[in-house]
Parts: structure tokens; C-alpha cells; sequence
């Protein structure tokens, strides 16, 4: 089953009258249950890959199918509302909010989502303690080390049961052994059925995933899958 359906997809940016294309033609198909890294050097479209594929970003021109909805057609108002309800999301740095408790940060998708609040708080323990953190619930960001904090995030992309987790650079503020860690975390959710996604120009990250695409130039260089995942 197709998750993500990119059409001769292109993305151009406008200095003044002088045309940036940061992607030109990509076409690309990822399966649920796939574990994909989208690889490539400074400048090779892939931020920008991840913002059109994370409903931050429209292209310029081609299609986008997320989950059957085409997304190349939706309003701002749209584009949020399948956001919050396809995609979890996991950021290098984060993106919690510092007066939050790990629990009412985990919750807030729930509440976008109109989710009455009992059933938002026994959902978001649930998730919590599946990533570790049963015993952090009441604790907020600055209570917490990089890799719980990084724990929290990743539940907080997990809690409306999302089509893709697109994960952003996810270790790229985590010491050595944290990572691991983290990688491991992302390997058994992978395992749980989850289309996972990583954008990440770390070779020792992106061969977790088991099909790495290269970009460069704003092309798709090389879509191979990756024989020994780690």
C-alpha cells in the first residue's frame, strides 16, 4: 500500500526576478511499514523534500499523495488539519514547550485533534511509558536529559496513530550513546508497523533506515535498498 505518492515534482524559490529551483523533477514512492532516509549534501533539497513530504511546504508544480488525499490541492486551513492528523513529527531540536509537563506536551496533537481530555491523558501515559518514560510524566524539558527529551517528542509524533513519523536530523543533539539509543527506539517502532521517514546527512544514522534515497542538486541521485540495516 502507497503512503506517499510523489509526480514530477518541482520546487522553485524567487529572488527578485532570478528563479532557485531546490527541487527539480523527483518522483518517488514510499510503502507503509518502509524505513527510508532521504540523504544529501547542503543545498540538495532535502529540507525542502521534508517540508513539502511534512504538509509545511507546497511544491511549485507535480502531485503529492499522502495516505489518498491529494495534497498539491489543499488550503493552508486543510494542509494543518492533515498535518496533524497523517504526519508525527520529530525535530533535531526538539520543539517542546518549556512550561509544559511531558505529559501535556505528548497531549497537545490529542487536543488539536478534539479528543475529550480523559481520553487525551490516558492515551499520552500510555505513550509515554511505551517510550520509556512512565516515570517522567510530570517532569517539564529543562527537568530532563537530551535523550528524554528527544523520548518525549517521539511520543508526542506517535500519539495520533500517524501515517508517517518524518524524523528531522533526530540525533543531531544527542551525544554518541544517546543516539544509539534513540536509533534503537526508532528501530523497535519501525517494527511496530510504522512508515518512518529520516532526513539526516549522517551515514551511521541513515543506514538504520532500510532504503536509502540520495538527493543532489535537487534530483533524486540514487533510491537503493540498504542490505544490512544496522
Amino acid at each position: 500500500m502507497e503512503v506517499i505518492k510523489l509526480e514530477n515534482l518541482k520546487k522553485n524559490y524567487y529572488l527578485d526576478k532570478i528563479i532557485i529551483p531546490a527541487i527539480q523533477t523527483i518522483d518517488l514512492t514510499i510503502r507503509k511499514n518502509e524505513y527510508v532516509a532521504i540523504m544529501g549534501p547542503s543545498g540538495s533539497g532535502k529540507s525542502t523534500l521534508m517540508n513539502i513530504i511534512g504538509c509545511l511546504d507546497t511544491a511549485s508544480s507535480g502531485r503529492y499523495i499522502l495516505n489518498g488525499t491529494d495534497v498539491s490541492q489543499l488550503n493552508n486551513n486543510e494542509l494543518a488539519e492533515i498535518r496533524n492528523k497523517e504526519i508525527g513529527f520529530i525535530f533535531q531540536t526538539f520543539n517542546l514547550l518549556p512550561r509544559y509537563t511531558s505529559l501535556e506536551n505528548v497531549m497537545l496533537p490529542l487536543i488539536y485533534a478534539g479528543v475529550k481530555k480523559n481520553k487525551r491523558i490516558e492515551k499520552a501515559k500510555k505513550v509515554l511509558e511505551s517510550v520509556g518514560l512512565a516515570d517522567r510524566i510530570d517532569h517539564k524539558p529543562n527537568e530532563l536529559s537530551g535523550g528524554q527529551r528527544q523520548r518525549v517528542a517521539i511520543a508526542r509524533a506517535l500519539i495520533n496513530d500517524p501515517s508517517i513519523i518524518l524524523a528531522d536530523e533526530p540525533t543531531g543533539n544527542l551525544d554518541s550513546k544517546t543516539s544509539a539509543d534513540i536509533m534503537n527506539l526508532l528501530d523497535i517502532i519501525h517494527n511496530q508497523g510504522n512508515t518512518i521517514i529520516i532526513v539526516t546527512h549522517e551515514e551511521d544514522i541513515a543506514l538504520h533506515a532500510h532504503r536509502i534515497v540520495k538527493l543532489r542538486d535537487g534530483k533524486v541521485e540514487k533510491d537503493y535498498i540498504n542490505p544490512n540495516p544496522k
